[in-house]
C-alpha cells in the first residue's frame, strides 16, 4: 500500500457499480493533477450514456477523462483491445505529466494491467462469425457439453451460464487447436506491474449499495434509459454481443417488444445489476490481493 503523500505513478479505483467509483476518481484526478481513465467494459460502448452510468458532461469538464463510449455498440470488444488503448492513455498521461487514475468494475482489465495477458493468436473474423452463429441455436448446457468436448480443461473452469467466454474458448480452440488455457499460463507482464500504484477497491454495506442501485436504475429510467434501448434494439446487432447484455438491456427490450411488463423490465434490470454487484465483490475478493478496501 502506499502511503498518502508518498509519490504514484497511477491510482486504480474499482468497486462494484454504484460504490461512487467516479465521483472518487473525479476529486483525486483534481488534487494530483490526473486523468480519468475508464476501466469499465460497458462505458467503453457509446450507444450506452444512460444505462452505463457514463460520466456526464460536467463530470468531463471537471476533469479530463479517456476511453468512454468510443466503440460502437456492434463490436465484440476485447480485454486485449482495451489494453492496447491503456497503454497509449499511459503513455499519452505520462507526455503530459499526468497522473492516469484507472477507473471502473472491470476485474479482467485491472488484472491485465499489473499482470499482463496471454498471447492469444487472433481468431479470424468467419470463423468467430460462424461460430456465433451456430451458439444462437443452442441453449447454454449444449453449447457447455460442445466445449467440454472440445476443450475439456476449459469446460471444467467455466460454468453453462457464461456464453460469453464459453464462446470465446470454443473460438481459439477453432482456430489454434490449443485450449485457450495454454494461452493462459503464458503471459506477458502488463503495463502497470512494476509501478508504484495506489490500489482501492471501494466496499459500501450491502444494503446501501443494493439500495443505491434500485434508486440509480429508477433515475435512469427518468433520464431516458428506455430511448436509449429502442435505438440500440433498432440496430438489430446479434444478442450475443456484450452491448446487448448490459444490465436493463434484455429486459427493456423483452417490454418494448411486448414480451414482458414494464414493471418487470425495470425489476429485471435491478435484479441483474444487484447480482452483478455480488459477483464483483467476489471476483475481487479472491482474484485480486493487495488492493486496499475502502467502507465507503
Amino acid at each position: 500500500m502506499i502511503l498518502p503523500g508518498e509519490p504514484v505513478d497511477a491510482v486504480l479505483i474499482a468497486g462494484p457499480t454504484a460504490s461512487g467509483k467516479s465521483a472518487l476518481a473525479i476529486d483525486m484526478a483534481r488534487r494530483l493533477n490526473g486523468v480519468v481513465i475508464n476501466a469499465d467494459s460497458m462505458q467503453i460502448y457509446r450507444d450506452l450514456h444512460v444505462l452505463t452510468a457514463r460520466p456526464s458532461a460536467a463530470d468531463e469538464q471537471a476533469a479530463p477523462h479517456r476511453l468512454y463510449g468510443v466503440v460502437d455498440g456492434a463490436e465484440n470488444y476485447s480485454v486485449a483491445r482495451w489494453l492496447a488503448a491503456a497503454e497509449q492513455e499511459l503513455q499519452r498521461a505520462r507526455d503530459l505529466a499526468l497522473t492516469p487514475i484507472f477507473v471502473g468494475g472491470t476485474g479482467l482489465y485491472f488484472r491485465a494491467l499489473l499482470e499482463g495477458l496471454s498471447d492469444i493468436p487472433p481468431v479470424p473474423p468467419e470463423l468467430r462469425a460462424a461460430l456465433r452463429a451456430e451458439a444462437e441455436l443452442l441453449a447454454g448446457d449444449a453449447l457447455h457439453a460442445r466445449l467440454a468436448a472440445r476443450d475439456p480443461l476449459m469446460a471444467a473452469r467455466l460454468e453453462p451460464g457464461d456464453r460469453q467466454r464459453i464462446l470465446r474458448a470454443l473460438e481459439v480452440v477453432a482456430a489454434t487447436g490449443r485450449s485457450l488455457a495454454a494461452f493462459q499460463e503464458q503471459r506477458v507482464a502488463g503495463p502497470l506491474a512494476a509501478a508504484r500504484t495506489q490500489r482501492l477497491f471501494l466496499a459500501p454495506e450491502r444494503a446501501t449499495l443494493y439500495a443505491r442501485i434500485d434508486a440509480r436504475f429508477d433515475q435512469m429510467m427518468r433520464e431516458g434509459a428506455v430511448e436509449e434501448v429502442k435505438r440500440l434494439a433498432a440496430r438489430g446487432l446479434d444478442p450475443a454481443l456484450p452491448v446487448m447484455r448490459a444490465h436493463g438491456v434484455p429486459g427493456l427490450t423483452a417490454w418494448l417488444r411486448g414480451a414482458a411488463a414494464r414493471e418487470d423490465a425495470v425489476t429485471r434490470g435491478k435484479a441483474d445489476t444487484r447480482h452483478y454487484a455480488k459477483r464483483q465483490f467476489t471476483w475481487f475478493r479472491h482474484q485480486m490481493a493487495g488492493w486496499t478496501w475502502v467502507a465507503v
